[in-house]
């Protein structure tokens, strides 16, 4: 948060008013703007910002409120985005961005990729295909390369990014839950989140103002949605009218208190300024017995959006186009814990996968050969400048288990989610039996000869099942492809094959309370493209599973995932760490038409 000079210092002597015990001004109009200017420090002392005039537009977005003064000076442009808005109203010491998301991007991306959105000029797939809401010339630019792309008949085309999400505005038009952030463990703030609930009172920007400097209300919690929470001012009363959806993990959002203690000043909304004459008494009334954020909240957020993982670190990771082996990658960006490795062998740097650094899917250097897996060796001998092993404690552990007595073993039956296609829960065999309690596992019906498609699960994954799982809880179980003798039926089936049923104990039985309900939504991984994170929603719980659903898109694109997966997010996750968010496909089809189509004809 941007620290602001005392305003006695910047205000008449005569004009000064006393402030209260919470920090704010006894007497509104002492706020005016003929008596106060902008009160940044972190600009040029000198530089004064202009007053803006209460006639112009007010433009909003993701929450934050700026005007168009049609280029009169005080203006500035995001250098992440493109938004134009109030240059005292912008984030960062330079104010070359909106928000604190738009200057967490910057920083974790090249320019380049930011303008790209982040997804390293790869071509637009099923949710990629969607724009960004941009000035006129960065749409024209857009469509310039779009053109260019066609004509050049390129195999890759540019990609845009996407159009940013409204998710306050799409959970109230459909009347939906968003999961709470306590549901996921592995996320920022996500095992501190228990005391933040509905009626909470905290201290933020106040909007209704014609001021030039920035002034804080309090407002109170309507409803939460994961990180994002509907807001309304304190003195609204049952007023909707000015509501609106903030993301608590913001510098901008305070406990109670926070102004008094830090000289910030409190002024109530211009719109209902005269509702009340005695607005401490007011306050004091509202506040009394209320609960507002915990006093070190925002040291809590700044801790919890800190990574291990860090840029050049040596990890195996599997190979993406053999899953039967791993290989040797390097971590070139991390974004909220999410990181982009770059094989090793990559020449450009463009052959990449994306993963939660608590992924099961990567490890630390030597645990393939430590296990018995398989692994691709580099033809790189040498570890460049800057490179490092990352070390083993960064890695999430395995449940201990006992190999010595009744263990998995080669040919054993069970079933299995299908990697290769998340949405199905296959017959399966456990090929090879690994050290430290991991398998090889195949899908009967669709195994290569040479083995090259099995893939590595522990046995204690909540992604394998004992055989009956899916006929216990009414899920459809893929039979093995060319199998004729339908319905399928596990007591023949092992019979035909010869084989045995892995034992029901050696499963993972172990159910949290993980607090997933049916129809919450959350942003969720595409994990057939994991570059991809996309507006979804919870179908169907089953024990530990949960069925995720891609909004807009078929049934079929939907995938089984585990209700303790890093790839699940809350709600507002994207904006606080600047990840890029698929909105919905319809929303994306609608999009692409409406800044497309327009340029065309013209």
């Amino acid at each position: 948060m941007e620290d602001t000079r005392d305003l006695a210092e910047r205000t008449p002597r005569s004009e000064r008013k006393r402030r209260d015990s919470f920090g704010m001004f006894d007497g509104y109009d002492s706020c005016s703007e003929e008596s106060t200017s902008s009160s940044s420090s972190e600009d040029s002392e000198d530089e004064v910002v202009p007053s803006i005039p209460a006639s112009l537009p007010i433009i909003k977005n993701n929450g934050q409120v700026y005007t168009y003064p049609d280029g009169k000076s005080g203006m500035a442009t995001c250098e992440m985005c493109g938004m134009v808005g109030v240059r005292d109203a912008f984030y960062s010491k330079t104010k070359r961005f909106c928000s604190v998301s738009c200057s967490r991007s910057y920083s974790s991306n090249s320019k380049k990729a930011s303008i790209l959105a982040r997804l390293q000029g790869k071509p637009p797939t099923k949710k990629a295909k969607v724009l960004q809401k941009q000035p006129l010339m960065a749409k024209l630019a857009a469509y310039a390369q779009y053109q260019a792309s066609q004509q050049n008949q390129a195999k890759t085309k540019a990609v845009v990014p996407a159009e940013s999400f409204d998710w306050g505005r799409y959970i109230c038009s459909n009347n939906t839950v968003g999961a709470p952030v306590s549901c996921f463990k592995h996320a920022p703030m996500g095992t501190c989140w228990h005391d933040i609930e509905e009626g909470v009172r905290i201290e933020v920007l106040n909007s209704d103002t014609n001021l030039s400097t920035k002034v804080y209300w309090i407002a109170e919690i309507i409803k939460l949605a994961g990180f994002k929470a509907l807001l309304r001012y304190e003195g609204f009363d049952n007023d909707t009218s000015r509501d609106f959806w903030c993301n608590l993990c913001i510098p901008e959002v305070h406990p109670v208190g926070w102004c008094a203690s830090s000289g910030k000043p409190l002024v109530p909304p211009k719109s209902i300024q005269h509702k009340y004459s005695n607005w401490k008494a007011f306050l004091v009334k509202r506040l009394t017995g209320a609960k507002t954020l915990p006093p070190d909240f925002n040291t809590k957020v700044h801790e919890n959006m800190q990574f291990p993982f860090k840029k050049l670190m040596r990890v195996e990771v599997v190979d993406k186009n053999y899953l039967c082996r791993t290989r040797v990658a390097l971590v070139e960006q991390v974004i909220g814990g999410r990181l982009r490795l770059v094989y090793e062998e990559s020449q450009d740097g463009s052959d990449d996968f994306w993963c939660h650094m608590y992924s099961p899917l990567i490890h630390n250097i030597g645990w393939s050969r430590s296990i018995g897996h398989r692994f691709k060796r580099s033809d790189i001998t040498k570890k460049t400048e800057g490179q490092v092993d990352a070390p083993a404690p960064l890695f999430q552990k395995v449940k201990d288990v006992d190999q010595s007595g009744d263990w998995f073993r080669d040919g054993m039956k069970l079933e299995a989610i299908d990697p290769l296609n998340l949405s199905a829960i296959c017959v399966a065999t456990v090929r090879k039996v690994l050290a430290d309690g991991y398998l090889m596992i195949g899908i009967d019906g669709s195994e290569a000869v040479d083995g090259s498609d099995w893939f590595c699960y522990h046995g204690t994954s909540p992604s394998i099942f004992p055989v009956g799982f899916c006929e216990i809880n009414s899920i459809e179980l893929t039979p093995p492809r060319g199998y004729t003798k339908l319905p399928f039926k596990w007591f023949d089936y092992l019979r035909e094959t010869c084989s045995i049923a892995a034992p029901v104990r050696l499963f993972n039985k172990e159910v949290p309370n993980h607090g997933f309900r049916q129809g919450m939504k959350l942003e969720a991984v595409d994990l057939m493209e994991p570059r991809l994170v996309c507006v979804a929603t919870v179908t169907r719980i089953v024990h530990r599973l949960l069925r995720i659903h891609f909004d807009g898109w078929e049934d079929e694109y939907d995938q089984w995932v585990d209700c303790e997966s890093p790839d699940l997010y809350p709600v507002g996750w994207c904006q606080l760490t600047g990840y890029q968010l698929q909105p919905p496909a319809s929303q994306s089809k609608n999009i692409m038409h409406f800044i497309l189509l327009p340029l065309v004809l013209q």
